[in-house]
């Protein structure tokens, strides 16, 4: 798949219609083609997490609006994004090239047009191997708890997604980890909030993997999960 190397104007937008937080952990070698592919209208907010590879200045250079985030942890980052977006309509995704910005429109227009509250995008692996075996059956797992404990009916928990901002702020998301993305569908779910899925395509990641790619990445992130799952 052919990643070029500009960064899209779009992403620099200060009156966007929606604010694409982009948790970022030296993502440099991915950051140019996940910015280059932000849609119009949609404005890329990149939280850098304590990089050491120079991912928050490249962002920066590249357009981005950038929040520095020195407390690890996936759900710190995404929530000092969420706190700096302004737009009426939030999507979270992947810095790491494994999820298209392109498709973000398949998440945000049903939120954007009324027609849903939450939209989680449901990982395809577009060639074999862009989703490990047992980041797979990990995810399966937990979508089958959240299944019985929720009565939602989601095949994936995967990190692209959208919502309204406010209504996200008034969830009052607590987890700092890995369960920030299990915590944000659980009080969604318990507010009645309207939750659906579509189809994006799952594709090989740029980079070294810190959850999905190894098997202590995900068993810390099953682990955090499995905690949100235990408090409903």
């Amino acid at each position: 798949m052919d990643k070029p190397l500009q960064a899209a104007p779009a992403a620099a937008s200060p009156t966007a219609a929606v604010d694409v937080v982009l948790p970022c952990l030296d993502e440099a070698d991915a950051l140019p083609w996940v910015l280059d592919r932000m849609p119009p209208g949609y404005r890329a907010i990149v939280v850098d997490n304590g990089s050491s590879d120079g991912s928050g200045d490249l962002a920066r250079r590249l357009g981005a609006l950038v929040v520095d985030q020195p407390v690890r942890g996936f759900g710190a980052a995404c929530h000092a994004g969420l706190v700096a977006a302004t737009a009426p309509v939030v999507c979270f995704c992947d810095c790491d090239a494994s999820l298209d910005p392109r498709e973000l429109p398949y998440v945000a227009d049903p939120v954007r047009d009324g027609e849903a509250d939450l939209v989680l995008g449901r990982r395809r692996p577009a060639t074999f191997g862009a989703w490990p075996p047992h980041a797979r059956v990990a995810n399966r797992v937990l979508a089958g708890k959240l299944r019985s404990r929720t009565g939602v009916r989601l095949h994936d928990l995967g990190p692209m997604r959208a919502a309204r901002r406010e209504a996200l702020l008034a969830l009052g998301l607590a987890d700092r980890r890995s369960g920030y993305p299990l915590e944000m569908v659980v009080r969604a779910a318990a507010a009645d909030w309207r939750i659906r899925e579509t189809d994006v395509r799952y594709l090989p990641r740029t980079g070294r993997s810190k959850v999905t790619g190894t098997v202590r990445g995900t068993l810390h992130a099953v682990r955090d999960m499995s905690a949100v799952l235990a408090r409903v």
